[in-house]
């Protein structure tokens, strides 16, 4: 399963809806590696590494949130970083 790293950035109510932590649940559950953060202008950007399949169905359970509303996603492929574990939460 060859694997891609994606940089995303969320625009919509993505701020004081949980949308990190739910990002990072998600994520986790599913076997991606990479960081959520909360951005000063109310976005939320994202590094997500793992196979097309699997980011797919993270921005599929993000989309089919009740308090989340993502009006737009910015996507940008960067290159997979090979030594990275886990997936995590960053502030702003």
């Amino acid at each position: 399963m060859e694997h891609v790293r994606r940089h995303l950035k969320f625009t919509g109510r993505v701020q004081g809806v949980g949308f990190r932590y739910r990002a990072s649940y998600v994520a986790r559950s599913i076997g991606l590696t990479g960081w959520v953060s909360n951005e000063p202008d109310g976005s939320v950007e994202m590094e997500v590494q793992g196979s097309e399949e699997q980011i797919n169905r993270m921005l599929s359970m993000l989309n089919h949130d009740a308090y989340i509303r993502i009006d737009r996603i910015e996507t940008m492929e960067i290159p997979v970083t090979e030594s990275e574990h886990g997936f995590h939460v960053r502030g702003y």
